[in-house]
């Protein structure tokens, strides 16, 4: 039964945007907080396809120090703490209640899914406010790997106890959206930054630019 529903986290669910003030206090530039969060999610991409074990965390922070470095400044422990410490206290998106709230009402189940440490993601989940909207939480943490990585996928069909054609992945990222397709998930693709969707990946078929239309669209699609 299609009735089991994957939420990416970290800015699907949660707004990154929270924390651009403590990146222009630290590097005169609220602009560069996307390009350091694009600088991980290629680290931890590299990661997946060579087999380098890690932790999201770690990478994030690895991640700030090189950006720190390529702008030639020198971030001292507590300003570097600040940054860090705002990822896990990002507040959720207005529009995620309201969709969560109907897709369980609906009938499906609504699980956490993302790259982060378990600790991690259920801290989020946690501090978001949103810890009685999801049925589960799940962390690709057990696979030694990270998104798009087939085996991420394979996994969270093992834990939910469902088919991968069975399950659907929400998220903003198209190199998400894409892993999943290609590892026979459906999925939806949010569109929160108006970025074209990559012309070489799969296309789900849900798209809209709010979580509340992509609720709607899912629970017209049903859970047969």
């Amino acid at each position: 039964m299609r009735d089991t529903i994957l939420f990416d986290i970290n800015e699907t669910v949660l707004d990154l945007r929270s924390l651009r003030p403590r990146f222009k206090a630290a590097f005169g530039d609220e602009a560069v907080t996307p390009l350091w969060f694009a600088m991980l999610l290629h680290t931890s991409t590299v990661c997946a396809i060579t087999g380098v074990a890690t932790r999201f965390a770690d990478l994030a922070g690895a991640a700030l120090d090189n950006l720190a470095s390529r702008r030639g400044i020198n971030l001292d422990a507590a300003t570097r703490t600040e940054i860090l410490s705002g990822f896990a206290a990002l507040p959720a998106h207005p529009d995620i209640v309201p969709a969560l709230t109907q897709l369980r009402a609906a009938g499906f189940r609504t699980i956490a899914f993302s790259n982060s440490s378990l600790a991690l993601v259920t801290s989020q989940v946690d501090n978001a406010g949103l810890t009685d909207h999801f049925d589960d939480v799940l962390s690709v943490e057990e696979t030694g790997s990270f998104k798009p990585d087939p085996k991420v996928y394979a996994f969270a069909a093992e834990r939910t106890g469902r088919e991968p054609a069975d399950l659907r992945l929400v998220a903003t990222h198209d190199w998400d959206t894409h892993g999943a397709l290609s590892a026979g998930l459906m999925a939806a693709y949010i569109d929160r930054s108006g970025a074209p969707y990559g012309p070489h990946y799969l296309r789900p078929d849900i798209e809209a630019d709010t979580m509340t239309a992509i609720a709607d669209k899912i629970t017209a699609a049903g859970r047969g």
